[in-house]
């Protein structure tokens, strides 16, 4: 049975583009399903959950879609400035970063913003929430990385880094992070929150993802792609995807392999075919699209994918509560171990700031 999978983009003209992509055949085709031009600056940020597309603009606002009912479903209105990164965690929040300094965490059962925490005191370059959605790492012009304790909102730890990093990504175990300042990786280790490695890429980084927790897909500013081990801490890979420079990747998973997405500023986006096996080769392209437009970020609608982390909560009481005892390990951070993430009702008792480094 084919896949219900569509390739989101967003763009410089103000248009974001779907394109619903036909896997029945050995090469992939990619139709153009629909357009939403709700924007009246340029697109910087998109995110998928299994119902909607939202995107961020220089506009400074959030524009919702439909997928389900292929329908606009309004604005999100609470940045002061450009709309710099958006993710989903799960189906029941997207939280969002502006070049305001604000990181506002948003119900999507209503579409109410629970929480606005001054994050940085000049924009939120990135953000990435952790796997069990009580932590969040934020990066930011005032060169600081920082760790939320998202159940109540408050600032767990701040690091200087003395440079302006402008991407940080969990892995998907939530054992490591990784944060990007210009062409440089450095893979920081959860427990101890040090840099166990660094990896230099031959041009600035413009956009990364883990396909596994140990694999990353990084994209620079040339039309090359490469793959790095984070455990092992060299490239493993790397192929040429486009003519000019890549500026957005994202992945998903098929049965039996890894489908890398890349998107250009040539105005194409590619489907590349990859093994995730001990010694990774070379990917083969899938299948491509040429959207004619100038792109800027991507991602990948795939709903069965999306994790239903908020509709099980008691699946992840280990591990929510290993996580929580690592946390308190780390003498920085204290956390609660309530099952549900964000949730504004469930309002837990306050823990005092540890004083101790």
């Amino acid at each position: 049975m084919a896949a219900v999978l569509e390739l989101i983009a967003g763009s410089y003209e103000q248009v974001t583009v779907g394109y619903r992509v036909n896997t029945d055949e050995k090469e992939w085709t990619a139709a153009a399903d629909f357009t939403h031009h709700a924007h009246t600056a340029s697109i910087s940020a998109v995110a998928a959950s299994e119902r909607f597309v939202v995107t961020g603009s220089k506009d400074e606002t959030i524009q919702l879609y439909d997928m389900k009912k292929r329908v606009e479903h309004g604005a999100l209105l609470q940045h002061d400035g450009t709309v710099t990164c958006l993710e989903f965690y799960g189906t029941s929040h997207l939280l969002s970063g502006g070049e305001d300094g604000l990181v506002c965490v948003w119900s999507t059962k209503k579409w109410e913003c629970l929480k606005s925490i001054k994050a940085h005191k000049g924009h939120v370059n990135s953000l990435s929430v952790h796997p069990s959605g009580k932590l969040a790492l934020t990066v930011g012009t005032d060169k600081t990385l920082r760790t939320w304790n998202l159940i109540d909102g408050r600032s767990a730890f701040i690091k200087n880094i003395k440079q302006n990093a402008h991407i940080v990504r969990w892995s998907p175990d939530g054992d490591k992070y990784v944060v990007v300042v210009n062409d440089q990786m450095d893979i920081y280790d959860l427990q101890t929150a040090s840099v166990t490695g660094t990896i230099k890429n031959p041009k600035r980084i413009s956009s990364i993802k883990f396909l596994n927790n140990s694999i990353l897909v990084v994209a620079g500013d040339d039309e090359i792609v490469r793959l790095c081990d984070t455990g092992k801490e060299k490239w493993v890979c790397e192929f040429k995807a486009h003519e000019t420079r890549v500026k957005s990747v994202d992945s998903f998973m098929m049965e039996d392999y890894c489908v890398v997405v890349t998107a250009s500023n040539d105005g194409f986006i590619k489907m590349w075919k990859l093994y995730l096996k001990e010694e990774l080769e070379s990917p083969t392209l899938l299948g491509e699209v040429n959207t004619t437009a100038r792109l800027t970020c991507l991602a990948v609608w795939k709903p069965s994918s999306v994790q239903q982390t908020t509709e099980e909560p008691a699946a992840g009481a280990t591990s929510s509560k290993e996580l929580a005892q690592e946390l308190a390990k780390m003498k920085r951070v204290r956390i609660a171990t309530e099952e549900v993430i964000l949730e504004d009702e469930s309002k837990p008792k306050k823990k005092k700031k540890d004083s101790g480094k």
